[in-house]
């Protein structure tokens, strides 16, 4: 979505998720003054004609990807006004790297007041290409420093850049748009500037995350479960695991797994990495299968300082959990009990939802905020699957605000 920026012409995305994340960017872009239309999962982008350069704090501090559009009005209009973004609390994300890289190319980049001043000097008012090394392959950074050169003049190579199917997949739709970009999904990224971009129709990759934590709940409640359209190259190192535990995972057919529990699950270690490692995004969600493993799992936390704070709630529900640091060690149990949960942030919410799937009696998970920015309709998915769940209000809450998620035990 932010992408789209790049072009002054409309553009159409497809595949697109009814999620708060979207509604979010898409009320920053209107901001903007971009025209969208959604119906179903078409999502209709018209940025010919952005009236402002300034990003709204009230909309950025909810939602982390909003500092991406900093990257694509500075290439196309020359200046850029954004807060510091917000998110999830899962630790620090600081956007240094970002900064650094369009310094390198030639922007006057200042922070104030808790919002990034960017802008080109100069009367072409084009960003220059340059060479960039990232300290750390970060996929934030990726993404706007390779958007942002886009239209830049020159060639601009990126060295250890995020090599995360996404960053691909945003590089496959600038060059549907006509972008010149090659090495995308490798650690160095070229991209040759073009003067414009043009119109597009795009199909978005499906969510190798959201296909993760239904392997795990199929895994965990010891159901076979058959999930289509998935990438499952973008799952392997998710797939890895599960196999390691005992569970087996394989091609149905054309983009279509098939997850077969076995007889017994047996713990492993896991260690989050950056693409092709395993995915911090599906961490919570393995721990909730660990927390029923035999034997003792260590998970190590090597993206985000703060992503095990579902370990206590998981313990609420009867697991053997102990934190130290960016560890957790998990002495896996016969069984786990229902109990009120909350949930902390976006995949912390999805560990407890597969959790309480498993679990004996009736589990209420609050805080569902969360689970709304990034899962299109998961209790529905679920329930189609033969899950006994349902969603409920809180008096003190508007009926439009979901406050909490009660789960009872699954049954195959």
């Amino acid at each position: 979505m932010a992408g789209s920026l790049l072009c002054p012409q409309d553009c159409r995305l497809r595949n697109v998720p009814s999620l708060m994340d979207v509604s979010r960017m898409g009320e920053i872009l209107k901001s903007l003054g971009v025209s969208l239309s959604h119906q179903g999962d078409v999502l209709d982008i018209d940025a010919s004609h952005i009236s402002q350069t300034r990003a709204p704090y009230e909309l950025v501090s909810q939602l982390r990807a909003s500092f991406f559009v900093i990257g694509p009005l500075l290439a196309r209009l020359g200046v850029a006004r954004v807060p510091l973004p917000g998110g999830c609390a899962i630790g620090a994300r600081p956007v240094d790297l970002h900064v650094r890289g369009l310094q390198a190319m030639g922007a006057d980049v200042q922070i104030d007041h808790g919002t990034v001043y960017a802008s080109i000097p100069g009367s072409n008012k084009r960003l220059k290409g340059a060479k960039i090394y990232l300290d750390y392959p970060s996929v934030g950074a990726t993404e706007t420093l390779m958007m942002a050169a886009t239209l830049a003049d020159g060639e601009t190579i990126i060295e250890n850049a995020a090599q995360e199917p996404e960053v691909a997949d945003l590089a496959n739709f600038c060059r549907a748009m006509g972008a010149r970009i090659r090495g995308a999904g490798t650690n160095t990224i070229i991209v040759v500037g073009v003067p414009s971009l043009h119109s597009v129709d795009y199909s978005i990759i499906p969510d190798r995350i959201e296909a993760g934590t239904f392997l795990i709940a199929g895994a965990i409640t010891r159901s076979e479960i058959s999930l289509a359209p998935v990438v499952p190259d973008h799952l392997a190192a998710v797939i890895a695991k599960l196999q390691a535990v005992g569970v087996d995972v394989y091609e149905e057919g054309l983009n279509r797994l098939r997850v077969v529990p076995g007889d017994r699950h047996i713990a492993t270690d896991i260690e989050t990495l950056p693409y092709p490692g395993f995915p911090t995004d599906m961490q919570a969600q393995f721990t909730a299968l660990l927390a029923l493993s035999e034997g003792d799992s260590i998970i190590t936390e090597t993206v985000f300082e703060n992503r095990l704070r579902h370990a206590a709630e998981l313990v609420r529900m009867g697991a053997d959990i102990r934190v130290k640091g960016s560890n957790a060690i998990i002495r896996g149990m016969p069984f786990l009990s229902g109990a009120p949960v909350n949930a902390t942030d976006l995949r912390a919410s999805a560990a407890l939802v597969v959790a309480g799937l498993a679990a004996q009696g009736t589990t209420v998970i609050s805080g569902l905020h969360h689970l709304d920015r990034g899962y299109d309709n998961l209790e529905g998915k679920l329930l189609k699957l033969g899950a006994k769940l349902k969603r409920i209000h809180s008096n003190a809450a508007p009926v439009s605000e979901p406050t909490g998620i009660t789960v009872d035990t699954a049954k195959g």
